[in-house]
């Protein structure tokens, strides 16, 4: 995956961050390219089981539903890092100037307050889910804590790219 082209205006510390952070974004997109990817290979799979060797399936279709979730997740700083999310600019764009500038901020502001506290439940229901050995409940049954992981860390990530768009002034 290209390293997007999102020009770094400040040095110091808050360019470092925003750079280290942007960096971080794109090597997890990755990771959700590869979980996407494998998803799709667990679809072939268990169509490949079930009607050409006529077998039940155990784990695929668990497995797809977690691993595209993950994918969609974890490419969500990366969505952010470069403009890709869904917007309705339409009351922004009219208003411009400073109106603009503000309204910006302020959903920017919202959403991160958003992530932080998605972030908090995430992690707190990881530790939960971890310390009290929870499981899935199906036949394949893996441990809980491991497909509600990528919501901690996606969280996580797009707090800390929000707080990096913040610092570059792209809002």
């Amino acid at each position: 995956m290209p390293e997007p082209e999102i020009e770094v205006r400040r040095g110091g510390f808050a360019g470092a961050y925003i750079r280290t952070i942007d960096r971080v974004s794109a090597a997890v997109a990755v990771l959700a390219t590869a979980l996407l990817i494998s998803g799709v290979f667990s679809v072939c799979h268990m169509i490949f089981v079930r009607y050409i060797l006529n077998q039940s399936t155990v784990w695929q279709t668990e497995y797809t539903v977690y691993a595209v979730t993950a994918a969609m997740l974890l490419g969500a700083p990366y969505v952010l890092l470069t403009g890709g999310h869904v917007a309705v600019t339409a009351l922004p764009d009219a208003l411009g100037g400073r109106a603009r500038w503000l309204m910006l901020r302020l959903g920017a502001l919202v959403s991160l307050v958003f992530c932080a506290a998605l972030t908090y439940a995430a992690w707190h229901y990881i530790i939960e889910a971890y310390t009290l050995g929870w499981g899935t409940g199906t036949v394949w049954n893996p441990p809980l804590w491991i497909p509600v992981l990528p919501l901690g860390i996606s969280a996580t990530l797009l707090c800390l790219q929000y707080v990096a768009e913040f610092l570059r002034g792209d809002f």
